[in-house]
């Protein structure tokens, strides 16, 4: 029998926290979202207070304080950092990996027939952690919708050691029955609701069911669903990622933008951001989307709005798409609010390589990808402040707020671990 593991990350984000910070081990951490106004992930301590994901800091700071609780604003190039290490270590495991998100990653295990798999998951836990310091738990099963199954209760039971293969079938069925239909994958709130409705509550429930009957009321994606239940493979694994459709980069405010200035300065640098991913992966974009927005928690004028530029050629020129950003700013920012938030959204993708060109377009497009290949090049190696465009500006007084940072150990000089010998 051909198996998949599921890998996933414990408590990544407070994970991440702890690998610098010995200090830190078995002590209550949460991680804020951008601008450090709520809680987006927690250790197991935290978890264990009841406090809940997306909770406003605010309202807890009553229990951080009782409790000892650490709090850090979100860091992501050391989680990103950290998680490409531990996608490297994985790697090693299997011929074919799928990175299916920042702290996850399925392994096939096809033609492993004649090791122990178990012994094997807690082989890969062990190398990870020494290696990243980055604890993870193991579920292995025939299919992927199995292997998320196995690796929840994995992540859950003390029985386990963080390693739970399901490629027994009486085990299986155990797990099923006492599996929410909830927590399936690919399982959203409305179709959880539609099938209590009808006396499907658990994961076992939902594998007795007829495939025509999946087809109809679940659609494709739900009858795959089924069938993973049953133990036969129909989610295959991805080598590399699909392209995005859409590329978006958004950010709250440090502080209220009133001016057009910093509006220009913001929108400006989100197209940079977001220009970066899209030639990342070769790809071209032929609209762009710019948003703004006020508080509206506040009790002050609100204001919200949007616009789309159509882009006479797809364009992956950061400059090229900064001007087309910057006149959907001029369209639709009004004087006399105090906005909270805005962003910009790269769409109607398509490959870089299959650009449509314009009979009357005139931009050298050949010589805009050499400068563009040579900045992202600078960048990667030096950092992205070595180079920018001066339509970002330079003071940049609306960037959010990270007032409770860790240093970026593992991707910045100056934030390199000292050792000094005593």
């Amino acid at each position: 029998m051909d198996l998949v593991a599921l890998i996933d990350c414990n408590n990544f984000y407070a994970s991440c926290e702890r690998v610098f910070d010995p200090a830190l081990k078995n002590t209550p951490v949460v991680v804020l979202s951008n601008n450090d106004g709520c809680i987006v992930a927690r250790s197991a301590e935290v978890k264990a207070l009841g406090v809940p994901l997306g909770k406003p800091l605010f309202q807890v700071e009553a229990l951080i304080r009782q409790h000892g609780i650490r709090v850090f604003s979100s860091n992501y190039a050391l989680y990103g950092d950290l998680s490409q290490r531990v996608m490297q270590t994985l790697a090693e495991f299997s011929p074919e990996i799928e990175i299916y998100s920042i702290d996850e990653a399925f392994l096939n295990f096809r033609g492993f027939t004649r090791r122990d798999l178990t012994a094997y998951g807690h082989e890969i836990r062990d190398r990870v952690l020494r290696w990243t310091g980055i604890p993870v738990s193991v579920g292995i099963a025939p299919t992927k919708t199995l292997a998320k199954i196995a690796n929840r209760f994995a992540k859950r039971s003390p029985k386990t050691n963080g390693v739970l293969e399901l490629s027994n079938e009486r085990w299986r069925e155990r797990a099923l029955a006492i599996t929410d239909v909830g927590e399936v994958w690919g399982i959203g709130g409305r179709y959880a609701k539609f099938l209590r409705g009808r006396g499907i509550n658990t994961a076992r429930d939902l594998s007795l069911v007829e495939e025509g009957w999946a087809k109809k009321h679940l659609s494709v994606v739900g009858l795959r669903t089924v069938r993973e239940l049953k133990g036969i493979p129909s989610i295959g694994m991805e080598s590399a990622p699909p392209a995005k459709k859409q590329i978006c980069v958004s950010r709250s405010f440090g502080r209220p933008v009133k001016e057009l200035t910093d509006m220009k300065e913001a929108i400006a640098t989100y197209t940079s951001r977001a220009a970066e991913k899209l030639r990342r992966q070769q790809s071209a974009a032929a609209s762009v989307l710019v948003f703004m927005m006020t508080n509206r928690f506040k009790e002050e004028p609100q204001y919200l709005n949007s616009t789309v530029i159509g882009l006479p050629v797809a364009s992956i020129c950061t400059q090229e798409l900064i001007s087309f950003a910057l006149k959907g700013v001029d369209s639709i920012f009004r004087t006399g609010y105090r906005f909270k938030k805005a962003g910009v959204v790269l769409g109607d993708i398509r490959p870089a390589a299959e650009i449509q060109m314009d009979l009357f377009d005139t931009k050298d497009r050949a010589a805009s990808a050499r400068l563009m290949q040579a900045i992202d090049t600078i960048r990667s190696r030096m950092g992205r402040g070595h180079v920018r465009y001066a339509a970002e500006g330079f003071g940049q007084p609306w960037q959010t707020k990270f007032e409770k940072r860790s240093p970026r150990y593992s991707t910045s000089w100056d934030d390199l671990p000292v050792v000094r010998a005593e």
